[in-house]
């Protein structure tokens, strides 16, 4: 059989992903399905994602689409808490960083044949002109064409086997220990179309003694859980359960998958292995001696792999965070108030400055200067004070909601007098009254409190 090829631009560009369909069951009623629709508009709407049916779809499916500003920013934080929790934790965990493209001397030296290949079509072309009009002629060059070219990642647990051996020998051989990375992977497509899609991922892998991988997949299977809990505004969303034996993958004895409860169903966001040592085995087949652990029985480590989805993550992190609030306006009308209410930690934006009554030229400096200052310290801010529009602080506040920005700083007239604004609370709606040059610690200390719940 072939290796499944692409080519490289059909990968990004020439690509039409079908609409998404749940593989796990349907959708509820209508309702939910309304209820999808607007949640999805409301990401489009506040530069989480960019508009367009195609890319709204690979966002839902858990994979790698155009982000806007906020959503940029909300995947740079999932990734940082990820990688926090991980490098920063108790355990003894290193960092790596590898290519997505494979070379053919690294899969040979693996004995890898790779599953997505990057061929170019010029090259393809030549292969076929240059082959006699022989079926099996024709089938031998290009399955000898495709072996030759670099292969896509699927996974990043290769990187890791890659690694393991000159770190092992840094820690003079002992474990347990892991190997942590995170970046782009293809999987193989499952549509029609044949096009990969493209995943962010995040790769723990555990190496253990044979007598420990089972504790230690259960060690990690109820910190991974925590973890995602820690983020959540409904914690029991997020739920775990064991992979039955026929859906086990390759070697692995067992496996446990943490999953988010979607509005349209169930979808796992990490994904958990106990994989033995079969893969270690085979990836440094010709230096075996150099992987005996020194715990006095000179074993080969076991492996056990976490491998998160951070694209799916993200998605659940804002579905589980939108919140609807019925509430009456001034001319008694029903109105729905909607409020991301993303952790403090995630949340893309920590405080908007906006501006009240006064002269606009010297209030637009005060909420520059702050700017600057947040700035400083690595506090997000976005500049309402920007705006031309003149509208209604209500609305503005309820843009922020929408967009998950914590707290909405207004300076005015007051300001200039007395060095005092307004700040108002996502959460509580509760404005007070703050001076300005407390402003930058007050959110320093919010923030800080919230990472220690």
């Amino acid at each position: 059989m072939f290796s499944h090829f692409v080519l490289p631009r059909c990968i990004f560009r020439s690509c039409t992903p079908r609409v998404w369909q749940h593989t796990r069951g349907r959708c509820g009623p209508s309702t939910d399905m309304d209820h999808v629709r607007a949640l999805l508009q409301l990401f489009v709407d506040r530069h989480f994602i960019s508009s367009g049916h195609t890319n709204v779809e690979l966002f839902k499916r858990g994979t790698i689409c155009s982000y806007g500003p906020l959503g940029t920013e909300l995947r740079e934080n999932v990734l940082h808490q990820w990688w926090r929790s991980m490098t920063g934790s108790k355990n003894q965990v290193f960092g790596i960083n590898t290519p997505s493209i494979s070379s053919v001397s690294q899969d040979a030296a693996a004995g890898q044949c790779g599953h997505l290949r990057v061929v170019e079509p010029d090259d393809v072309q030549n292969v076929l002109e240059e082959t006699e009009p022989m079926k099996e002629q024709l089938a031998r060059n290009v399955q000898m064409f495709l072996q030759r070219a670099p292969s896509l990642r699927t996974s990043l647990i290769q990187g890791s086997l890659e690694q393991f051996v000159p770190i092992f020998e840094s820690v003079n051989r002992k474990i347990p220990f892991g190997i942590a990375e995170t970046g782009s992977c293809f999987q193989p497509s499952k549509d029609d179309n044949g096009c990969p899609a493209e995943v962010t991922q995040a790769s723990l892998v555990w190496f253990c003694s044979p007598r420990t991988s089972s504790q230690w997949l259960d060690h990690w299977a109820r910190q991974r859980l925590k973890w995602w809990r820690k983020f959540a505004l409904a914690p029991s969303d997020f739920s775990i359960s064991d992979v039955p034996q026929d859906e086990l993958e390759g070697a692995s004895s067992r496996g446990v998958k943490i999953f988010y409860k979607f509005p349209w169903g169930q979808e796992p966001v990490e994904v958990l292995w106990s994989r033995g040592d079969s893969e270690l085995l085979q990836f440094h087949k010709r230096v075996r001696s150099k992987l005996q652990s020194r715990d006095g029985r000179k074993s080969i480590p076991h492996v056990v792999s976490i491998t998160g989805n951070i694209n799916r993550g993200l998605l659940a992190f804002l579905a589980n965070s939108l919140q609807l609030h019925n509430r009456e306006d001034t001319k008694q009308k029903l109105q729905q108030r909607k409020v991301l209410k993303l952790h403090p930690l995630l949340a893309p934006i920590k405080v908007a400055l906006g501006i009240g009554r006064g002269a606009t030229m010297e209030l637009r400096q005060v909420c520059e200067g702050l700017l600057q200052e947040l700035k400083e310290a690595k506090i997000s801010a976005w500049p309402g004070y920007l705006e031309t529009s003149q509208t209604p602080m209500e609305q503005l506040n309820s843009k922020y909601d929408e967009m998950g920005v914590l707290f909405t700083a207004v300076v005015s007239e007051n300001t200039l007098e007395s060095g005092l604004l307004h700040l108002r609370s996502r959460d509580t709606t509760i404005k007070e009254t703050m001076h300005v040059s407390e402003l930058n610690n007050f959110l320093c200390r919010y923030i800080s409190a919230a990472d220690n719940l």
